[in-house]
């Protein structure tokens, strides 16, 4: 069975190998998991799956493999023996439970009869009081009521089944799909070079430990600056028009930033760069900064990030005057030139699909100024992404 599981695993994508198998193998032996599918489940995604990335994909094949096993009664006899049934089982039930299932014959005539009715029945069943099947009151199948039964899939509704056959803990956290507030902090946690800094916060365990053995026993408490994440970032955010699809996810990714990053400083700027960003979309036509301000006030270690769809007009990226908004003297082009001169490590995430940059001609020429640094906005384009920048 674990040799099946080993293989649909890697046909889903999650990167498992042979050693983990005979991690897995090793920890059933020692009985970690016996005779329970949830703890077999948390038990194999602990020892098989490497990076939380791949829960997703990890539960998708789990439920798969162990949905379309030839026979159910193949599960029975791998995952319920009769001793844990008489035993580990009952005493999850109260004795009104233990009673109710008494008044039927007891537990052994219960789990005969679940057997016998899987060999008889043929097909899907809805309803009634008999059959395996939902929402009915037979003791076998889910999605009904019956005070003493066997619920095979579904989810749990009254908590009154005997035993929880099916149960996935789903997780949006595939690298291949779009993020949310906590996956986007698990993807720039890649950019980090930590440093220490600010007032003597955090306990130093180790010179604690010295200190005091030193002084023959008497206890000498050593603090340091509690470790802060030393990386500066520069974020410039496209708002407006073709952005405003992407609002949410944006805001996400600014949020999970502001958290991740202590030096970080953001602007807003509307489809491409040019003379000026601000800080303020309400006062943006006001209260501006100037973009060549910007390069001599932040220091060439930053690293710099774009966050916009790229798509518009090819004449707001080349032209002198190809703004949709001002008029501005110089090329959109030429001032990417200049931010990508003053900064080493520039990066352009991209909310649109992967797939469809190639319809765009204004995502090709932002893509080629960026020399290709050009990423998704998933999980695996953000890693990359930071990765990149880490360097």
């Amino acid at each position: 069975m674990l040799i099946n599981f080993f293989h649909v695993l890697k046909d889903s994508g999650v990167p498992v190998t042979p050693r983990e198998l005979l991690d897995l193998l090793e920890a059933m032996e020692q009985r970690l998991a016996f005779a329970d599918i949830d703890d077999f489940y948390a038990l194999s995604r602990a020892v098989l799956v490497k990076d939380e990335k791949y829960y997703d994909r990890f539960d998708r094949a789990f439920g798969l493999h162990f949905q379309e096993l030839e026979a159910l009664d193949d599960v029975i006899e791998a995952m319920i023996p009769d001793d844990w049934l008489r035993s580990e089982f009952l005493k999850q039930l109260s004795d009104e439970d233990k009673a109710k299932i008494e008044s039927l014959g007891g537990l052994e005539e219960l789990i005969e009869q679940f057997k016998q009715r899987l060999e008889e029945q043929k097909k899907r069943h809805s309803g009634g009081n008999k059959w395996i099947g939902t929402e009915g009151t037979s003791p076998f199948g889910n999605d009904g009521y019956h005070p003493e039964g066997i619920r095979v899939g579904g989810e749990s509704k009254n908590k009154r089944a005997a035993k929880v056959w099916d149960r996935r803990d789903f997780k949006n956290l595939d690298d291949s799909v779009e993020l949310g507030t906590r996956n986007i902090k698990i993807a720039m946690r890649r950019l980090r070079k930590f440093a220490r800094t600010g007032a003597t916060e955090e306990l130093d365990l180790d010179d604690t430990i010295k200190s005091t053995a030193r002084n023959a026993g008497l206890l000498d408490i050593k603090m340091v600056p509690e470790r802060h994440n030393a990386v500066k970032v520069l974020l410039f955010l496209d708002v407006g028009g073709s952005m405003d699809p992407h609002v949410k996810v944006c805001e996400e990714l600014f949020s999970a930033a502001r958290t991740e990053f202590k030096h970080l400083e953001y602007f807003y700027f509307h489809n491409f760069i040019y003379e000026s960003v601000w800080k303020n979309n309400v006062r943006r036509f006001n209260e501006r900064t100037a973009t060549l301000d910007l390069m001599h006030k932040y220091a060439h270690d930053y690293k710099v990030v774009f966050v916009g769809d790229a798509s518009m007009s090819p004449y707001e990226i080349m032209q002198p005057g190809g703004s949709v908004e001002h008029w501005n003297e110089e090329s959109g082009e030429l001032w990417m030139r200049r931010l990508r001169e003053t900064y080493e490590k520039c990066i352009w995430i991209n909310p649109v699909p992967e797939d469809e940059w190639e319809y765009t001609q204004s995502i090709a020429i932002t893509r080629q100024l960026m020399e290709g640094k050009m990423y998704p906005l998933t999980l695996r384009g953000l890693e990359d992404g930071m990765s990149f920048l880490s360097k």
